[in-house]
């Protein structure tokens, strides 16, 4: 959909052929919605974006004359390796072939590839029409001007783009994902603060402000400057950091607390879960709007 906004022509493969016309179907509601709420992304209606959209049963068929290849299997080493190998011995040297994998190293998905030079991963943020971030992170071998390209393709189709220069482990997202989790976990484990309130400490407090801006700028912002603000308050960051505990398991009597507290606001059967999802996507589709609308000249 964020391609076709912009107007390029997009192939969907997918080894399953009911994956690819379920993603049609979802795909051609989703932008009529959109449409009829204003919403929809691009200058373009929604049967033009959608008559740039097609599905394709062959891998070959697929890529041939792309300029990009995004690939969105699951979240498995092997599956994915098989793939971009299988990709390695059909592709030219003009296309950028990248994977969606949020955890994955680019060194264990692309060494040893011939186009490795034309490989990175291109993370995106779920749902990524909504949340427009996109890490873009080279093997060693990636050649510059590929991330160049995909930073350039990114922007161009609506998303915000960031660079790692080198690759680590979680990335960016979610290495600060898994530290704000971690914490909290910890702080609900031990009885600390109860995980409703936990959640309002997010919600109601630090995402207000993390929306719009970043950690670093909130800390420039909360005093005189980024030296007066590590001036005033290093000593007591770096005394409340020794007293983070270990990493948690995420399992037993925790788990079970926290699991039963979130049953209580959102019950786990699907029909639940999937309209608190579409909830939480139209508070992102408006919060975008009001976002584009604020961003400073």
């Amino acid at each position: 959909m964020l391609f076709a906004s912009a107007g390029f022509k997009v192939k969907l493969y997918d080894i399953e052929q009911r994956q690819v016309t379920y993603a049609l179907d979802s795909i051609r509601k989703e932008m009529k919605l959109l449409e009829q709420s204003g919403s929809l992304k691009g200058s373009r209606g929604a049967e033009e974006q959608l008559s740039l959209i097609s599905s394709c049963s062959d891998i070959r068929e697929a890529v041939e004359g792309a300029l990009h290849v995004q690939e969105c299997v699951p979240e498995n080493l092997e599956l994915k390796k098989q793939l971009f190998a299988q990709l390695d011995g059909i592709v030219g040297d003009q296309v950028v072939l990248s994977s969606s994998s949020s955890c994955l190293l680019p060194t264990r998905l692309f060494s040893g590839l011939v186009h490795v030079k034309q490989c990175l991963v291109a993370h995106p943020v779920n749902p990524p029409y909504y949340v427009p971030l996109v890490e873009l992170v080279p093997h060693p071998e990636t050649a510059p001007a590929t991330v160049d390209r995909t930073y350039a393709l990114m922007r161009k189709i609506g998303q915000s783009p960031v660079r790692l220069t080198k690759e680590v482990d979680g990335f960016a997202l979610n290495r600060l994902q898994y530290a704000i989790i971690s914490e909290a976990w910890r702080l609900v484990e031990e009885g600390v603060v109860s995980p409703g309130d936990l959640d309002l400490v997010m919600s109601d407090g630090l995402g207000m402000r993390y929306a719009f801006i970043g950690p670093l700028e909130t800390m420039h912002l909360n005093a005189e400057g980024m030296l007066s603000y590590c001036g005033r308050y290093s000593e007591g960051m770096k005394r409340v950091l020794k007293t983070f505990g270990p990493v948690p398991e995420f399992s037993g009597a925790a788990a079970e607390k926290v699991h039963q507290a979130m049953c209580v606001k959102v019950p786990d059967d699907p029909e639940h879960l999937a309209a608190r999802r579409e909830w939480r996507d139209r508070c992102l589709m408006r919060l975008a709007r009001l976002k584009s609308q604020l961003q400073p000249q």
